[in-house]
């Protein structure tokens, strides 16, 4: 609860921080929605398998908001053209994920009998991550010369940073006892184990293009690569001295689909 209210407030404020932004020097904004699938690349799966990247998949959601520099909402007119009013966008984000989790790949295969494999096929786990942040996107062609186009299209690629909450999960189908008892947990995994929760900061990266749908509307694809400051993510951290094949922190893949609206 206190994570919710805490999530609130910054949502709350950066909505003030933008309205007061728009007030003092006529900028324009936008909002809009994402939903994508997302990958979820974690200590679950074998490294660099198709597997586990297709498997371990799950969905995105977000709400977005933009400071758009190249319009003046206040007089409805472009503002002075320069360069960055022309080819920049801000981008402010609330976004959710969550990823159900197993392991894949060679270690797990059927033909594998051992009780380590076994271990392995029985745990599963699922991670779930809010974000708070902003991005900076660039757009190589004209903002101006988009917004005034119906049917065109403005490719980007952004950079930025977020805060996140992550809360994870896990549990072993053999029985309780994941993360300390050698009966259920695999040796990796003993001592690396901790589903509490907590938060990182995590950059993101994005490519992706709009299509002006109408002349207050965009579509939106986005293919996002989001990286996290921690390996805890998904609730496992083997010792990456040891198990050098899990010493990457988490991060994600993520293609969205948005709706953008200009507010005038």
């Amino acid at each position: 609860m206190q994570k919710i209210k805490f999530i609130i407030v910054i949502a709350l404020f950066c909505i003030g921080f933008s309205t007061n932004a728009i007030a003092q020097f006529g900028f324009s904004h936008e909002i809009g929605a994402i939903v994508g699938p997302v990958a979820f690349q974690s200590d679950y799966g074998q490294r660099n398998n198709i597997s586990t990247n297709m498997g371990n998949t799950g969905y995105g959601i977000g709400l977005i908001h933009y400071l758009n520099f190249s319009y003046k909402a206040d007089c409805s007119c472009y503002t002075p053209e320069t360069f960055f009013n022309d080819h920049f966008k801000l981008r402010s984000e609330l976004s959710y994920n969550k990823t159900e989790l197993k392991h894949f790949g060679e270690w797990v295969d059927d033909s594998k009998q051992s009780l380590g494999a076994k271990q392995l096929r029985a745990m599963r786990g699922s991670t779930a991550v809010t974000n708070i942040g902003m991005q900076l996107e660039f757009y190589p062609l004209s903002i101006r010369q988009f917004t005034a186009t119906k049917g065109s299209l403005a490719p980007f690629v952004s950079l930025g940073g977020q805060f996140s909450f992550y809360s994870p999960t896990a549990y072993s189908e053999m029985g309780s006892g994941l993360g300390q008892l050698p009966t259920v947990t695999p040796t990796k995994y003993i001592g690396a184990f901790d589903t509490k929760g907590g938060t990182t900061w995590s950059v993101v990266s994005s490519v992706g293009t709009r299509y002006k749908l109408t002349e207050l509307s965009d579509l939106m694809i986005d293919l996002r690569f989001q990286y996290y400051f921690s390996n805890w993510v998904d609730g496992l951290s083997p010792n990456p001295k040891v198990y050098t094949e899990n010493k990457s922190n988490d991060w994600l893949v993520w293609l969205n689909f948005g709706y953008i609206y200009y507010i005038q």
